[in-house]
């Protein structure tokens, strides 16, 4: 009986993984064999307790918001580390600028529409979210690319939407939510 629990286990436990894209590894030693997997963290939080149907409407909303902005996010951070090393490589600064405008020009090309079509908290989650990824805010992003004449018009066009380019990430504080949703969407969770 134990022999045939274990069979299934076995079974249950290889078909799971390979489903989750999890390597297996075994290892044969003294004729037994032993089976390795690695498994993503498991976050585990106390269960979300709301004071009321708007206080769960507006955590299912941040939900819906992060899982949006979150790839825009680490896009973000992507790009920059590509951009930079491509500077690096670049040695006048007119080469540095036709290549900050041709790459500027690519991304507004590629997702203009999509950022144009996000609501306004998304937004200011995004915002936050490329602070968090790049540990530097919007605002010093188009400092360094474009200079403090761009970084102050895009501030004024942001404030003109409730929105603050300087907003800075705290996930240990203010952020403390949306770090949680992070976690659990980065970990298949939610």
């Amino acid at each position: 009986m134990k022999l045939k629990f274990f069979f299934i286990s076995l079974a249950f436990f290889c078909t799971s993984a390979a489903m989750a894209d999890v390597p297996i590894y075994m290892r044969v030693c003294h004729g037994d064999t032993t089976y390795f997997a690695h498994l993503h963290e498991v976050y585990v939080y106390p269960p979300m307790k709301f004071k009321s149907e708007k206080q769960e409407k507006f955590y299912w909303k941040t939900v819906r918001d992060v899982k949006k902005t979150l790839p825009y996010a680490k896009m973000a951070a992507r790009v920059m580390n590509e951009c930079n090393d491509e500077l690096s490589k670049l040695s006048t600064n007119k080469e540095k600028r036709q290549y900050l405008d041709s790459k500027e020009k690519e991304l507004f090309k590629t997702f203009e529409k999509d950022l144009r079509n996000m609501t306004r908290s998304q937004g200011k989650i995004l915002i936050r979210l490329i602070d968090r990824e790049c540990s530097q805010t919007s605002y010093e992003i188009i400092q360094l690319y474009r200079g403090n004449v761009a970084a102050v018009f895009w501030q004024g066009i942001a404030y003109l939407f409730g929105s603050d380019l300087k907003a800075e990430y705290d996930g240990n504080d203010k952020d403390k939510i949306i770090e949680r949703i992070i976690n659990l969407v980065e970990a298949g969770q939610l």
